[in-house]
């Protein structure tokens, strides 16, 4: 993983076209780069190439999960287990005590994949994505600067190992 630059934008919009009904923009994506202080933008590399982004909010002891996406021809192979690896392995040195997120109700696979980093559903938010007519999941993992949670984490990253998958750079 490499901390997200201006250089990867246009990689990372075309995985965010491909991936969401309602893309962000280079405008939004430069506004939370520009904020160093209470965002982490990070990205996977195959090479040179972005197979993969995630963002993160930082507010007071929470970080939330802005954005998640993996290339579409990198589903499968590790990519976004290695991104979120990647997050909450740096969440306690950011202040960061508790993670959340928001996930289309329908999005199982996700919520998987949210589920095994400890993410519990909280709440719904009703029509948060209004381009597709869907409710939003909220989740939350608490507790993640402790030994417990960083003990789940290196178990999660033995097993991505062992399997071999994950972005190059990781």
């Amino acid at each position: 993983m490499v901390a997200m630059t201006r250089r990867h934008l246009p990689q990372v919009l075309r995985i965010e076209e491909a991936c969401f009904p309602r893309p962000w923009t280079p405008g939004l994506f430069l506004s939370e780069l520009a904020q160093r202080h209470s965002r982490r933008y990070r990205v996977a590399l195959a090479g040179r190439r972005v197979v993969g982004y995630l963002g993160l909010m930082v507010v007071v002891d929470e970080g939330h999960v802005t954005t998640v996406a993996v290339d579409p021809g990198a589903w499968g192979r590790g990519v976004a287990t290695a991104l979120l690896l990647d997050a909450a392995g740096a969440a306690p040195a950011l202040g960061v005590r508790h993670l959340t997120l928001e996930v289309r109700v329908g999005n199982d696979r996700a919520q998987a994949l949210y589920r095994r980093f400890g993410f519990a559903p909280v709440g719904l938010r009703r029509n948060y994505y209004p381009e597709t007519n869907e409710d939003a999941l909220v989740m939350w993992a608490r507790d993640v600067d402790t030994p417990e949670y960083r003990a789940r984490l290196a178990a999660i990253a033995a097993e991505l190992a062992a399997r071999g998958e994950g972005p190059e750079d990781r």
